[in-house]
């Protein structure tokens, strides 16, 4: 599959999703609406983590994408983090926790796949010359469904 956007990336789709757990969780406790100072936090880091996947596929570099794609990867350990505040205060119960828990551990992960392949790109091709197209080819790996193949320039120049 070509990937031509950002939101044809598997990661960026489930950091998606991890940002509707987090508003859902919300909205289902009117205590955990009234600590605004965690509700910011939580979907602060949701946001983020969704948000650098975009960003960084919009730059010219790999090297640029990977650095956007650690910030996602540690926005979404935030947000696991976070969530144990909101399951201790109770605002959360065991089950949705899980949900929100194991949503940013994927996200986590599928980022660390798309760095993972990107440095390996890097050094196989160098970077001399920028992936101004940022188009990816994505395909399943056994335990991530989501890795990516190299950018490639739109002249067919790499």
């Amino acid at each position: 599959m070509k990937i031509k956007r950002f939101e044809d990336l598997h990661c960026w789709q489930e950091a998606r999703k991890l940002v509707n757990l987090v508003y859902e969780a919300i909205k289902a406790s009117k205590d955990f609406q009234k600590d605004f100072r965690l509700c910011g936090q939580i979907t602060g880091a949701a946001i983020s983590s969704m948000s650098n996947i975009a960003e960084g596929f919009s730059r010219r570099w790999d090297k640029e994408f990977i650095q956007y794609l650690f910030i996602s990867k540690s926005s979404a350990t935030e947000v696991q983090s976070e969530a144990y505040v909101a399951l201790d205060q109770e605002y959360l119960t065991e089950k949705i926790f899980r949900c929100i828990y194991e949503q940013a551990e994927k996200v986590s992960k599928l980022d660390s796949g798309l760095i993972t392949y990107l440095l390996r790109n890097q050094k196989t091709r160098g970077q001399s010359k920028p992936n101004k197209h940022n188009r990816h080819n994505e395909h399943n790996e056994h335990n991530e469904h989501n890795r990516h193949n190299e950018h490639k320039n739109e002249a067919g120049k790499t």
